[in-house]
């Protein structure tokens, strides 16, 4: 399975996907970032997807979560596809505790974002709102493959 974006280029991400982009729903930046799934094992029911930080371990103390969803049947989620009403997924909590995407903001220095997408055999019982240590949970059992894209932000 491979995992690619428009939004990444030679490992950056584009600055209109974080802190120095347009688009905000109050102090969180709120336009999602583009993927595109290929290859995906044959007995690929649907997709998970976890966008996470470790580089903010350090500065808060945890793993911040910026995006999390579920029961993603589609290969290519569009930019800013996170707040459609309409989205074809189920999304989860964020660190922000918005249930959408919530995009990069590195207060300390450049940080690397880890874009994990699982195929799965299986949709997921989850509703709006779930956390990612409930959706490693449901996961157990029928991850058929995964791939993890990374790309960096700038701080300043």
């Amino acid at each position: 399975m491979k995992v690619s974006s428009t939004g990444i280029h030679n490992g950056l991400i584009e600055d209109k996907f974080g802190k120095f982009g347009n688009h905000f729903i109050g102090d969180m930046p709120s336009f999602s970032l583009p993927f595109q799934i290929e290859d995906e094992p044959e007995k690929t029911v649907s997709f998970a997807v976890i966008l996470d930080d470790k580089d903010a371990i350090p500065v808060c103390g945890f793993d911040w979560i910026h995006w999390l969803i579920c029961n993603l049947k589609k290969k290519h989620v569009v930019a800013g596809e996170s707040t459609n009403i309409n989205a074809e997924f189920i999304q989860g909590a964020n660190s922000w505790n918005q249930n959408l995407y919530g995009g990069m903001a590195p207060p300390d220095k450049d940080h690397v974002y880890d874009l994990t997408v699982y195929a799965l055999d299986a949709e997921l019982s989850l509703e709006t709102g779930f956390s990612c240590e409930t959706l490693l949970k449901e996961m157990e059992g029928h991850i058929l493959d995964s791939y993890c894209l990374k790309g960096k932000y700038r701080a300043f």
